[in-house]
């Protein structure tokens, strides 16, 4: 099966997505967007996945490969292709969908757990086995709305809005369960002008010194794109 990823800053990749689709065989492309790839073709796509960036989803101005990202997302969804966003993926994702991105009231930028709606329990398959809360990583100050005919699967106590399903293929997530300690000192480093006081920011020293949530987030990971796989061999 055919994996293809949109990265959008040399820091943020696959994270442990990448080791665990190599152990499953999948054949993984990237664009890297800030290198001015261009994008595949989408029929060369089984399973998109759309990273995490520290732009805004409207800087279209400075970044002009996000107008073409957005229609490329587009074809993805007239193809019924599987989508996965995470973060600024999940916002780019939202706003194809005719959703918005806006301010989050709160920073959420650390380790702070999120809960799964009553619709991601009763009825999703993508979060099956997966408890009702548990621990994410963070790092933002946006947040998508929930565009029509989706369905609002997550969220914390900083933010309302940490997940949404599309028709059965497409998943948002505004969190983080892919991180490495090495992907979040990378982005101490890259993006550590973020850090001011607020309810919702932790401090570097906090965020790298959490081993057992690095743990517990790859095993989440994991089940989660166990489910993913599932649903994807169901359909063929």
């Amino acid at each position: 099966m055919r994996l293809h990823y949109l990265q959008h800053v040399p820091f943020e990749g696959l994270g442990t997505i990448e080791s665990w689709a190599k152990a499953n065989g999948y054949q993984i492309t990237v664009t890297r967007l800030f290198d001015q790839d261009p994008l595949p073709m989408v029929d060369d796509v089984d399973w998109l996945i759309v990273m995490g960036g520290p732009m805004n989803i409207y800087e279209e101005g400075k970044h002009q490969w996000l107008v073409h990202e957005k229609l490329f997302i587009e074809e993805c969804l007239k193809k019924d292709k599987f989508i996965l966003g995470i973060c600024l993926g999940a916002q780019l994702i939202a706003d194809v969908l005719g959703g918005k991105v806006v301010k989050n009231p709160e920073k959420e930028i650390g380790w702070f757990p999120v809960s799964l709606t009553e619709e991601a329990q009763e009825d999703s398959v993508f979060f099956k086995g997966i408890p009702s809360s548990f621990m994410a990583f963070h790092w933002h100050e946006d947040r998508f709305t929930l565009p029509k005919a989706c369905t609002r699967m997550a969220e914390s106590e900083g933010c309302f809005y940490q997940a949404f399903g599309y028709g059965g293929r497409v998943v948002g997530l505004q969190f983080h369960i892919e991180s490495t300690c090495e992907g979040v000192m990378e982005l101490v480093r890259h993006c550590g002008g973020e850090f001011l006081t607020g309810r919702y920011v932790q401090s570097p020293d906090d965020m790298v010194s959490k081993a057992v949530y690095f743990n517990e987030i790859a095993k989440t990971l994991e089940t989660f794109l166990c489910n993913y796989q599932k649903t994807m061999l169901d359909c063929q």
